[in-house]
């Protein structure tokens, strides 16, 4: 075996096991593929399948009244008759349990929905992986993050027809790729220093969901430097789901190349369905 087939074999099995781990995440009991459906709320009370009580948003925050012989678990708490739940930030939200369902109260685009989770349904329990391109280390770059001198509200668009995200820009990731100098913008991701890519390329909409994917990167290092590697592009919720609100990418990372790595258009969605979350 040569040295290039050794750090081959390396490269693939590391991806494996951050696939499998990534797919083990997306199949959780009440990850994304759980969502029944998404309501809007509004200062009417309102009753919606999967969800004890009539919800409402009341000031900053939201109203459920419970009805008798009802219950919710709020932090390992059972309540009965009226909760109060505080106010919610941008992109925040709240998970409480009525059963086996979990009842997430999130906000989103300034507007406050509700996601009953429930493990048996029908997308989680077929869910059979999500089809990819083969690991090629030809995508997997050193980047350079280039810092504005402070971070730059961004708003983008959403799957949601009128439903507009903002995001503070830290920074671009400015990579080389065929030749060809590229920068695209980097949001905050999930952990502290991390950063998250939003972008589209030529295969959007072929072999990769439309819409969106996106590259969750670690902080950079004291240089700058970012292992940005497209081997791990994901699919966003909305690729599985018509339950999701997300983000579209801005305009600036719309790439022109075919970026023939990380995962494809989900099974779900190529099977001529309208809708993938009723």
């Amino acid at each position: 075996m040569t040295v290039q087939e050794i750090d081959q074999a390396t490269f693939d099995q590391q991806w494996e096991q951050w696939r499998l781990a990534h797919e083990g995440n997306l199949a959780a009991p009440h990850g994304f593929l759980a969502v029944t459906g998404i309501y809007w709320l509004t200062a009417t009370p309102e009753r919606f399948p999967g969800a004890p009580g009539q919800w409402s948003t009341e000031g900053e925050g939201v109203k459920v009244v419970l009805d008798e012989g009802e219950t919710l678990t709020v932090d390992d708490v059972a309540i009965r008759g009226e909760h109060q739940f505080g106010p919610i930030p941008e992109r925040g939200g709240r998970t409480v349990f009525s059963g086996g369902t979990a009842i997430e109260i999130a906000k989103r685009g300034g507007h406050y929905v509700v996601r009953p989770r429930h493990p048996d349904h029908h997308l989680r329990a077929n869910f059979s992986g999500v089809p990819t391109y083969p690991p090629d280390p030809r995508w997997a770059v050193e980047a350079r993050f280039v810092a504005f001198s402070a971070p730059r509200p961004t708003t983008v668009g959403s799957v949601v027809e009128g439903l507009e995200h903002v995001y503070d820009a830290p920074g671009q990731m400015e990579f080389d790729l065929d030749g060809a100098t590229f920068r695209l913008t980097a949001f905050n991701g999930h952990g502290p220093g991390s950063l998250m890519v939003l972008f589209t390329d030529a295969t959007s909409g072929t072999t990769t969901y439309a819409a969106n994917r996106t590259l969750e990167l670690d902080a950079p290092d004291e240089h700058g430097n970012v292992a940005l590697d497209f081997n791990r592009a994901v699919n966003l919720p909305c690729a599985f789901t018509d339950f999701a609100t997300c983000p579209l990418p801005p305009a600036e990372n719309r790439m022109p190349i075919a970026i023939e790595a990380g995962e494809k258009i989900p099974y779900e969605r190529r099977s001529g369905e309208p809708t993938f979350g009723v």
